[in-house]
């Protein structure tokens, strides 16, 4: 697992993880801003009266209502991002991180309006009859021009349509269940696979009626889902009330220096804070990855536009709204930095091959150099010497980005190991089947549930978040099994469907008892290999987006005045 991890971190570090992906992702976000004139300040007011259904004509087309389209999306963007995602972020990067998240949401609102937009604009019908609109439609059926000459984009199409039905697993399905599944384990103790098995026949049961049923199930959940989060997240800021105003200047104060180490934290660089949150801003609200625009393209409506407006508000809700909330909550509770007793993951652990002192400056800036820098750091090979759990070596193990402390080793039932445990370059033997426990950090969906405690409902307040982890994470998979559905009608045609259908179920089980880390750094992957055709598509296409905006207002004002 370990090496396999290595190698996906490896590709992710060229293509999701690199500045040129960050680069791009945010430059066009910030010129369509500047090009459009501020879309997402200008048409805010807009989007909440269109989204409500006031310009609405009887005999528009489509599939859903403006609301469905917008509640379908949310569920696919509302999931693991908000609560795992965010922890994950703060984890790497600092309370920094959470800054460039919000800034990747801003601008993230103009590439909503913008791909949702074009996608509307070119959708078509399935041989069924239902709607089937995307990136993919633009992408085939726009006039592409270079230097006046027509060129054809249908190539792009299905490179992202091919990405589309990766990422619907590595955004959409694995990410999702594994965080399910890890927090119900947590909190009820309930086996992964017992969790995995049940919401795969549930998903199944609901993905299988299509978008109506998926948009008539969406509708309902989020608005529920975002009450139950709003409460608890608003019960751990408000007990630690002390906290709040000190939380506000931590993710302003190191925007352009970095985090310091702190308690458990060791530290992050300015850079690895921008990457981390440029990189979670766009797995919690998805912008400008191609995904939203193929439940907006199901939405009844004449003209294009004025579903693009109503896909401004989803970044708005999802990122600056509720992962603000997150990230307040992982900053107030002050369990972001501290160390926790857990269950070690293997793909989070380091053996070194000396110790190291956390109250040694010298150490700490060894241990930041290669955490950040990814400088070498030596570390161990050989035996450990195991009695009664207690490891005899002089060395130091990481877990977690962390120096562990009080660690045990126990073996396959639970009771503390005695013998020796091979190591190979730092990673534990797999197959040696002992467990290793003690307090480390903690990231992702374990690191919320843990603040989530610090609240007015004390330990309950995890049975929240593992609650809201559960509508979020499943909201998303349903949502994300409609964007390879439509992806697979683009590519094979309606026939291929069933056979995606039942894939994507089994994904959704297996996954609930894979490695969490790994399947983190798939998503990058699929993330990115989505992203970037998406990208490609919409910047070259900004005159026509602009003049289909200045149509839009011409109509609009012709039938409805200045409302």
């Amino acid at each position: 697992m370990q090496e396999l991890n290595d190698i996906l971190s490896l590709i992710d570090g060229y293509i999701g993880g690199s500045t040129w992906f960050i680069i791009a992702l945010l430059g066009t976000g910030l010129f369509y801003t500047f090009y459009l004139g501020f879309p997402q300040i200008r048409y805010f007011g807009h989007a909440l009266k269109a989204v409500s259904g006031k310009f609405d004509k009887e005999d528009d087309e489509g599939d859903t209502s403006h609301f469905q389209a917008l509640a379908t999306a949310l569920s696919g963007t509302v999931g693991t991002g908000n609560i795992a995602g965010v922890a994950l972020a703060i984890h790497l990067g600092g309370p920094a991180a959470l800054f460039w998240m919000l800034v990747t949401a801003f601008l993230g609102m103009t590439s909503k309006f913008v791909e949702v937009t074009l996608s509307h604009k070119y959708r078509e019908k399935d041989e069924t009859g239902l709607v089937a609109g995307g990136p993919m439609y633009y992408m085939k059926n726009a006039k592409f021009t270079l230097f006046g000459k027509p060129v054809n984009f249908k190539w792009m199409a299905v490179i992202f349509a091919i990405a589309t039905v990766l990422s619907s697993f590595g955004t959409g399905n694995l990410p999702q269940i594994n965080s399910i599944a890890n927090s119900v384990f947590a909190t009820f103790g309930i086996d992964q696979m017992v969790t995995g098995g049940v919401l795969a026949i549930i998903l199944g049961l609901v993905i299988i009626g299509g978008i109506r049923r998926i948009a008539q199930v969406t509708e309902k959940l989020v608005p529920g889902m975002a009450l139950i989060y709003l409460v608890g997240a608003l019960s751990v800021i408000f007990y630690n009330a002390e906290n709040i105003v000190p939380s506000f200047i931590s993710i302003f104060s190191d925007i352009f220096t970095g985090t310091s180490a702190t308690g458990g934290f060791l530290g992050a660089s300015i850079a690895f804070a921008i990457n981390r949150g440029v990189n979670r801003g766009l797995f919690s609200n998805e912008a400008g990855q191609g995904s939203a625009p193929i439940a907006h393209a199901a939405a009844r409506a004449h003209e294009p536009v004025s579903e693009g407006v109503v896909a401004i508000l989803e970044p708005f809700i999802d990122t600056i709204v509720i992962c603000t909330l997150t990230g307040l909550v992982l900053l107030s509770s002050g369990v972001w930095n501290e160390k926790l007793d857990n269950q070690f993951q293997g793909a989070d652990t380091l053996v070194l091959s000396k110790i190291y002192d956390e109250g040694n400056p010298a150490d700490v800036e060894v241990l930041n150099n290669y955490l950040v820098d990814g400088d070498a750091l030596e570390t161990f090979t050989g035996n450990l010497e195991i009695d009664g759990g207690e490891v005899l070596n002089n060395l130091s193990i990481m877990h977690a980005r962390s120096i562990a402390e009080d660690v045990k080793v126990l073996d396959g039932a639970g009771n503390p190991f005695s013998g020796k445990v091979a190591v190979s370059e730092g990673v534990v033997d797999p197959t040696s089947g002992v467990v290793l426990e003690g307090k480390s950090l903690l990231h992702s969906a374990p690191l919320t549930a843990e603040a989530f405690k610090k609240s007015f409902f004390g330990d309950y307040g995890q049975y929240i978040i593992s609650i809201g982890l559960l509508l979020f994470a499943f909201s998303t998979a349903i949502s994300w099994s409609y964007y390879g559905d439509r992806a697979i009608t683009f590519l094979v045609g309606v026939k291929g469907i069933l056979w995606f259908r039942i894939v994507y179920v089994i994904g959704f089980f297996l996954a609930s008892f894979v490695d969490t880390t790994i399947i983190w750094t798939l998503s990058g992957i699929t993330i990115a290999l989505m992203t970037l055709p998406n990208l490609i598509g919409i910047l070259w296409l900004h005159k026509e987006m602009k003049q289909t905006v200045k149509d839009y207002w011409v109509m609009f004002r012709e039938e409805w005045g200045d409302k």
